[in-house]
């Protein structure tokens, strides 16, 4: 059975929901977005996905644990538990988990759980809503949702590796409302008004128009739904934004970085109603770092080896608040 059958299963799920106009164009969009995409990994993603091990019980999992478990090590036998670390990385780099394949740890690059930890008690409980999660990576905060009860998890990103990272999750956790859509905000079909939350995290800063990005955020949100916006954000006054020359962390397309202040300004200026700033927290090394799961640079190369509190480029260093508005 092809990976992508799953989205059969979102399809039936939308018709008993304010989405059902987005069945068909889900439908005629979903398959060609992964199967005509040109990517030259495709075939060794897919042949990876298909050598995953069948266990020899249904894989159980739990969402509610930091790693998201997917089975248990005695559901497979020893020759598989074996080889399934090498299939695993097959996906690599991991940036966004971790998870727990039959007792195999991704110990992915974010430790995304601390995060989740961070907002949770501050936004609104999730069991029955309908969530929207924008640039979601494997879809592990997907899966902590589905885990709060969401009726419908419903992640986008336009980077095939982490689709291929979610239906490799998928292949055994079946019945969880969650799925991962493979383009970004832009490749949704024309904007419902039915979301009960909606989040956008890391998101903000990659846009050339924030302010663009925040009111695109509202056009999904039911009439008193939730927004849950992260980002970087640096200290300074009232109206402040720093507009990094080049790089921000080594990272090219950062635009805007407002302070607290700024953040809720823009945010109010866009007509929300009820914001709270829930956590501010400074990223640092035992959140997001290299691991054997991904490989490349990570925090620790982004900050100035002689002064940590400030990026190699010299800009402060990431800190990300989090907070939440409703919709008017």
């Amino acid at each position: 059975m092809s990976p992508l059958s799953t989205y059969e299963n979102l399809y039936r799920l939308l018709a008993d929901t304010d989405l059902e106009p987005w069945i068909e164009p889900l439908r005629q969009s979903v398959e060609p977005a992964i199967l005509q995409s040109n990517n030259g990994h495709l075939d060794k993603w897919l042949n990876a996905i298909a050598a995953l091990p069948t266990p020899n019980n249904p894989a159980a999992g739990s969402l509610t644990s930091p790693a998201i478990q997917i089975g248990r090590p005695q559901d497979l036998d020893t020759d598989q538990r074996a080889a399934l670390p090498d299939t695993l990385h097959n996906f690599r780099p991991w940036r966004k988990g971790p998870f727990d394949f039959f007792g195999t740890h991704v110990d992915t690059e974010w430790r995304s759980d601390l995060k989740w930890d961070r907002l949770l008690q501050g936004i609104s409980p999730l069991k029955d809503r309908l969530v929207l999660d924008i640039g979601c990576g494997s879809g592990y905060h997907c899966w902590r949702m589905a885990g709060e009860g969401a009726k419908l998890a419903l992640g986008t990103d336009p980077f095939l590796l982490y689709v291929m990272q979610y239906l490799a999750v998928r292949k055994y956790l079946q019945q969880p409302p969650v799925w991962v859509l493979p383009f970004g905000i832009e490749g949704l079909p024309p904007a419902l008004p039915a979301f009960d939350t909606v989040f956008s995290m890391g998101i903000l800063y990659h846009r050339r128009s924030p302010i663009d990005h925040l009111y695109e955020l509202r056009s999904y949100l039911r009439p008193g739904g939730e927004l849950v916006l992260e980002t970087i954000v640096v200290d300074g006054p009232h109206g402040y934004s720093l507009v990094p020359d080049q790089y921000y962390a080594k990272m090219k397309n950062v635009w805007f970085i407002p302070t607290v202040e700024t953040l809720v300004q823009w945010v109010t200026r866009c007509r929300y109603r009820d914001i709270q700033v829930i956590d501010v927290s400074t990223t640092t090394t035992q959140e997001q770092r290299s691991t054997e799961w991904m490989v490349f640079e990570s925090l620790s190369d982004f900050l100035d080896p002689n002064d940590p509190s400030k990026t190699i480029e010299g800009y402060p260093a990431p800190k990300r608040a989090v907070l939440t508005a409703k919709a008017p």
